[in-house]
């Protein structure tokens, strides 16, 4: 019966709670950069940029702790006739996939100044989504930047300023 069990279950590699917890750090590193306002509960945009960080820093290192510890079972998806006999090792975990994921959170970290909200927004979008596996990459940045453009004008007319919309040199 151990062995068994132990045939069920699927090896995930460390390094996914390793660049879970990067990323964590990296929006940690972020929050810093963040001007302190407040709004009328004494919390800034800083606060939760740095929540969102704690938060996948821990999950990051827990599934560390459970890579290390095998802990990881297998999960089969279920096909339409709701049967759990599907391969669960069909989609093997992507380096690529996590590395574009993670290149689309550090983004805004190191562009927001030079390229301003809208493009900062559509270089993370593309990033993610191809990093999702999405082929398009022309409709990708389009749709980045509509979303970056709305979102920032959004913003500004609730007074919240996101930056320059582009920072133009002057």
């Amino acid at each position: 019966m151990h062995d068994t069990h132990k045939a069920n279950r699927v090896a995930r590699p460390w390094w996914i709670g390793l660049g879970v917890a990067l990323m964590g750090a990296l929006w940690i590193h972020g929050a810093s950069g963040i001007a302190s306002t407040t709004g009328y509960v004494g919390l800034g945009p800083e606060a939760i940029v740095f929540v969102e960080g704690i938060g996948l820093t821990l999950l990051g290192l827990i599934l560390i702790v459970q890579a290390l510890r095998g802990t990881f079972t297998a999960v089969a998806p279920e096909d339409a006739d709701g049967d759990e006999d599907a391969d669960a090792s069909a989609a093997p975990a992507s380096r690529q996939a996590l590395l574009l994921a993670l290149a689309g959170m550090g983004v805004p970290l190191l562009t927001m100044r030079w390229l301003g909200f809208p493009l900062t927004a559509m270089l993370a979008f593309t990033l993610v989504a191809r990093a999702f596996g999405s082929p398009r990459t022309g409709r990708d940045l389009v749709v980045g930047a509509l979303l970056g453009s709305l979102t920032w004008f959004v913003f500004s007319r609730l007074g919240i300023g996101l930056g320059a919309f582009l920072p133009l040199p002057g």
